[in-house]
């Protein structure tokens, strides 16, 4: 990847975080400012990546891939950053998974040159644009979903008119009943493989997809179901191998987002496919972790798959840093963090908290609950004796790191110290 342009790229005091009065300077050269986050050098709120913990979650998923004898495409949705993208890999991504053409068109500026789009590739300019980079690049390679008879006619006539002199590659999409895209049976699923089949060789059919972390109910319930969803999968590949439909090549088998890639490798591994398959699962919130919502589906991992406990397992490296502002009543804080600057729809959790003077940040006593939000406050329940006064620094874990990468054009990567030693552009 060529990530000048983003080293290159100025920030200034316009940047969330960059102090007042601050003159342009290079990204790249931000180390050199010397500012510590607890020094309270920079403005806040602040996000920020904690290098140690980015480290310690790209080696585990390194070795945990290479204990299951899979790889992986992580999905590049949840940062949108082209330098984290760079980072898996070069610990051996086989690829970046994207879902929407303006993804595709970053991640192909700063030349990924393998793509999955997980979704359905639908529209005249999505469909002409990719074609026209894969006509002018014979080095990219892309996978795209179909589902629908109606979706292949769409992409092999436009392939044949492009005239890419290879086939666009597709993935058979598997859905459930009342999700989201994807068919609902074997029966369809073998009616749109063969479509693939008979558009040759403008569409070459390359393997069977999924995405299974859409299920509601109890705990027991929903493993249940993904089970079952996995199953369908199964079926279809191996229907698909049954009648030949798969162009030549790996038979490619791809779920496993960040809440069940255990049982995705458990499943896929033992296909019982005659041909040689490769399993791809695409986990994009790994390498950030958070707080709450992943933090428990990785528990959950490690009951179902204890194997997934060596190396420490994975650790949370996003935060997001404010002051308290105003302790209008005994049980109540406000904090100048808000919607703008963090996922709303479910609360932060208060981590840490830090006064000029302690010699580092100690955790939230219990008791203190985030229970709202406005564009730019959050409101804290405390108890009424709560060390927090006028000036603290709090940090909060957040829940579903995509909604807060996507607040952010700009994270700080910080030490263990929180000194600012690096930082991360975004482009959502």
């Amino acid at each position: 990847m060529n990530l000048e342009a983003i080293a290159a790229s100025m920030l200034d005091h316009r940047t969330k975080g960059i102090p007042g009065g601050t003159a342009p300077f290079r990204l790249d050269a931000i180390g050199a400012k010397g500012w510590n986050l607890l020094r309270e050098e920079v403005n806040f709120p602040i996000a920020v990546l904690k290098d140690s913990a980015l480290s310690h979650n790209s080696a585990w998923m390194r070795d945990f891939l290479a204990r299951s004898h899979a790889v992986i495409a992580p999905h590049g949705k949840t940062s949108m950053a082209p330098q984290l993208f760079q980072r898996q890999l070069d610990d051996g991504a086989w690829a970046i998974t994207l879902a929407t053409p303006q993804q595709m068109q970053v991640a192909r500026d700063f030349g990924v040159s393998r793509i999955v789009l997980a979704n359905q590739l639908v529209g005249r300019q999505a469909i002409d644009w990719v074609l026209g980079e894969l006509k002018r690049d014979p080095g990219f390679d892309f996978y795209c979903l179909v589902d629908s008879l109606e979706g292949v006619a769409a992409l092999a006539e436009a392939a044949r008119a492009a005239d890419i002199g290879r086939p666009l590659q597709v993935f058979l999409e598997g859905g459930s009943m009342g999700g989201r895209t994807g068919v609902r049976d074997a029966a369809a699923g073998m009616a749109v493989a063969r479509a693939v089949k008979a558009a040759a060789p403008y569409l070459a059919l390359r393997g069977v997809e999924g995405f299974e972390g859409l299920f509601g109910g109890t705990r027991a319930e929903v493993e249940s179901q993904v089970r079952a969803f996995l199953d369908l999968l199964v079926t279809l590949a191996r229907d698909c191998e049954a009648e030949d439909l798969f162009a030549p090549g790996e038979v490619i088998l791809t779920a496993g987002g960040s809440a069940f890639y255990d049982m995705v490798l458990a499943r896929f591994t033992h296909a019982g496919l005659k041909r040689p398959a490769k399993v791809l699962i695409r986990s994009g919130c790994y390498l950030s972790h958070d707080s709450a919502r992943y933090r428990r589906a990785f528990s959950e991992i490690v009951e179902r798959t204890p194997d997934a406990a060596q190396g420490g397992g994975l650790i949370t490296a996003i935060e997001v840093w404010a002051y308290v502002q105003s302790r209008p009543e005994p049980g109540k804080v406000l904090l100048t963090m808000g919607a703008r600057d963090t996922q709303s729809d479910t609360m932060p959790l208060p981590e840490t908290w830090f006064r000029a003077g302690m010699d580092k940040p100690v955790a939230v006593p219990a008791g203190h609950v985030c229970t709202g939000m406005n564009d730019q406050h959050t409101h804290m329940t405390v108890p009424v004796d709560s060390p927090l006064r006028v000036g603290d620094l709090v940090s909060f874990g957040v829940s579903h790191p995509c909604l807060t990468f996507d607040k952010w054009r700009v994270l700080f990567v910080v030490d263990d110290a929180y000194n600012i030693i690096s930082a991360v552009r975004t482009y959502f």
